[in-house]
């Protein structure tokens, strides 16, 4: 009986372990899900990121698609002027493999 218990948790935890996102960059702050600040160092970010070309690329931490409509998204965000402002900090990579979370006690904001 056990073993079932453990399949249904997978099955509902699955959908949940990947972190690409969908965003929507929004006008203004009151219509945004999150606040983001993109800084100037690896070291200060909460998460490096990757903007791919393809939404079924964003399929990982950190490979963000920028959707043409708000409603496609998985999250919509705002960029704040001042990294004070942010309720995430992140740093824009070169390269896919490079994407991922630096600090991790900030990933339940990507849930």
């Amino acid at each position: 009986m056990k073993p079932i218990y453990i399949l249904l948790l997978a099955i509902m935890i699955a959908p949940f372990s990947l972190f690409g996102q969908k965003v929507y960059s929004v006008e203004y702050e009151s219509q945004a899900d999150l606040k983001v600040f993109v800084v100037d160092y690896e070291s200060q970010c909460d998460l490096k990121v990757f903007f791919v070309d393809y939404e079924s690329q964003a399929n990982e931490d950190g490979l963000w698609f920028f959707v043409e409509y708000e409603s496609q998204a998985d999250k919509k965000i705002y960029f704040v002027k001042y990294e004070s402002q942010a309720d995430l900090k992140i740093f824009k990579v070169k390269y896919e493999s490079q994407a991922g979370w630096n600090k991790n006690e900030k990933q339940h904001l990507l849930l």
